[in-house]
């Protein structure tokens, strides 16, 4: 019996026989033309050769612009869209209905707070009650720290409220001992961009006024760098009770913006003379490698021996640098030059590379003492995410301080930076690729900490180790055998079913205060990173995908923070779902997490980064001509 149907390989038996034959003779044509079309071919590459050279030679921009167009400097991720225009200002829309909705998170929040605790410094969502900083009573952290995004967000009806509530009862007449730092950029920040965004509503001017008298004896000390705290009724500075003698560098480093400005408006240079003043010391205190340590000596003014890195106590010392160029117009090259030399320091000693991915990260230097008393600095593969206002902070500073002309393209050219600015806008871009990274949760959401795997920890054994970063105590699982010690002291897994997680684990509200190495609760207040990095870069690049990743962590913040009855709290393990909350709703979601999610979702015309410099707790402040020369180089 025959198939009704041939075989497929006996009915492609025909075809392949023909096809043979046609190679065959396609070869040997082939073989009679080589010579000649070889021939052809070499001379032709020579003839192009030639006209490339004359024409690099003529104009290199031809050959310059064409290698940008094609690979794109700015190396942004794969299937990004940057704006293509090289004239400035590039225009960039809102995306209405995502705006719509960071504004109707601002409310929730808001709204929540006004019930429960209006006027209190804190707000606690889950039991629906405030609190204050001091027993004598707050000075309405909140609501300062919130009403220019009210401003910015139209909320007409809130913002009368909370105006109303500033000019009647907001009172600085505390006996009790507010941080320096904190009050200086939530509370002074807050009431100088309310001035400025209401066309000088003179309220706010008053109260700023009011309260920078009140905190100026911070800077009578033997070096004048500020003491760490101020009784406000007193009028005096307070030392820290825990680190004797000793003030964080970040935070005297940390309140030149607010006070600048503050002297601009009121004409009175003592403001700018006493906060400048910190900063010449800090020049004169520079270390050998250019780095801060997180503590100085406030009656020596000197560096003490301590960690070196840029997330808690030292970040925003790193940020200012760059903004007090900024905000007088680039008229004090001294900042400059200062932001600089940081930034080269920081790429020699502290820019390092994941072991597996390359991922770009910055790690720590700890000093170490040896019986003989010999100080040595171990390298720590650690970094808080505070670490990632860095990212846009390069970015930024590459097209001000590293740019060849006034103004560069949207996104910036090769050709158009100096070489230390191509340096920091790609590590601020690899260093923004990395934070999006450590979003790779359970929850979508950051931990606070992450350490990044080295060769030397000993986890190379095991299958299920990371493969470039960790969260320490995050899980509550035991992957791998007990007897590994060092995992169990290391890795990231490790957590005793229903005990809540170290802090490294926690979300809060993206913005935090971080643990420091001797486990207390660090005061040293919140520097932008990842939202208000996404913000610069979409500004300096137009590239969608930094919006797209905006738009994620908002929707991560709205399924595991939010809570039905009335505002947004801390979780304690962003790898952790169902999520446990910490009742707690930081000042500074709404003040900078929303602002900065409505600004990367708003129309470019809002606070274009020519004519506004941000603080570190997001108040915008218009950049100016000072009339008050620097008294330093």
């Amino acid at each position: 019996m025959t198939d009704p149907l041939p075989s497929k390989k006996k009915r492609d038996q025909p075809k392949q026989a023909l096809a043979a034959q046609a190679g065959k003779a396609h070869k040997e044509g082939r073989q009679h033309a080589a010579g000649s079309s070889g021939v052809f071919k070499l001379l032709s590459a020579f003839v192009l050769l030639a006209a490339v050279v004359v024409a690099y030679r003529h104009d290199p921009t031809l050959f310059t612009d064409f290698l940008d167009s094609w690979i794109g400097f700015s190396e942004h991720w794969e299937g990004s869209q940057p704006a293509t225009s090289t004239n400035n200002p590039v225009h960039l829309s809102a995306d209405i209905p995502k705006r719509n909705a960071v504004v109707a998170a601002f409310r929730h929040s808001w709204l929540a707070y006004e019930k429960d605790a209006m006027g209190d410094d804190e707000y606690h969502p889950i039991s629906h009650k405030g609190s204050n900083l001091t027993s004598a009573g707050g000075i309405g952290y909140t609501v300062v720290d919130s009403i220019d995004t009210m401003l910015l967000m139209g909320l007409e009806a809130e913002y009368a409220r909370a105006r109303s509530w500033i000019a009647d009862k907001l009172s600085f007449e505390r006996d009790g001992n507010f941080n320096t730092f904190e009050t200086t950029i939530r509370v002074l920040g807050g009431l100088l961009s309310a001035y400025h965004l209401s066309s000088g509503d003179p309220v706010y001017l008053d109260k700023a006024t009011e309260l920078a008298d009140r905190i100026l004896p911070v800077f009578e000390t033997p070096s004048g760098l500020p003491h760490p705290m101020i009784n406000l009724a007193k009028g005096v500075g307070v030392a820290n009770a825990d680190f004797t003698g000793l003030v964080s560098t970040a935070e005297v480093a940390t309140l030149q913006l607010e006070f600048r400005y503050l002297s601009h408006l009121t004409g009175n240079d003592d403001y700018w003379r006493r906060v400048e003043n910190a900063m010449r010391i800090i020049k004169s205190a520079r270390l050998p490698h250019g780095l801060a340590s997180i503590f100085m000596s406030v009656d020596e003014g000197q560096y003490v021996t301590s960690a070196i890195r840029l997330g808690s106590r030292g970040d925003s010392y790193y940020e200012y640098l760059l903004k007090q160029y900024l905000q007088t117009n680039g008229s004090e090259p001294v900042y400059s030059d200062m932001y600089e030399d940081a930034m080269t320091a920081i790429h020699n000693h502290l820019v390092q590379k994941s072991t597996k991915s390359g991922m770009t990260y910055t790690a720590e230097l700890i000093p170490e003492k040896d019986a003989s008393g010999e100080v040595s600095w171990r390298l720590t593969p650690k970094q808080d995410h505070l670490v990632c206002f860095l990212a846009g902070s390069l970015m930024l500073g590459a097209t001000k301080t590293g740019a060849l002309a006034q103004s560069v393209s949207v996104p910036p050219r090769d050709k158009e930076l100096t070489p230390s600015g191509r340096r920091d806008w790609k590590t601020g871009v690899e260093l923004l690729r990395t934070c999006m990274s450590t979003h790779d949760t359970a929850t979508g959401l950051s931990p606070e900490i992450v350490h990044f795997r080295i060769p030397s920890d000993g986890m190379d054994h095991n299958s299920m180790a990371p493969a470039d970063w960790y969260i320490k105590g995050a899980r509550q699982v035991f992957p791998f055998s007990m007897s590994f010690g060092y995992e169990l002291e290391h890795f990231a897994c490790f957590a005793s079913p229903g005990e809540f997680p170290p802090y490294d684990a926690r979300y809060m509200l993206r913005y935090v205060y971080v643990f420091t190495y001797v486990q207390y609760t660090d005061t040293n207040g919140p520097s932008p990173e990842t939202v208000e990095s996404l913000f610069l870069s979409y500004r300096l690049t137009g590239d969608q995908l930094y919006r797209d990743h905006g738009w994620n962590i908002f929707q991560s913040i709205e399924k595991h923070c939010r809570l039905s009855s009335g505002g947004y709290a801390t979780i304690v393990n962003v790898d952790e779902v169902p999520v446990r909350h910490e009742d707690k709703m930081e000042t500074f979601w709404m003040s900078e997490t929303l602002k900065y999610l409505y600004l990367l979702f708003d129309d470019s015309n809002t606070l274009p980064l020519d004519k506004y410099v941000f603080n570190t707790e997001a108040h915008p402040l218009p950049i100016f001509q000072p009339s008050v020369r620097t008294g330093f180089s």
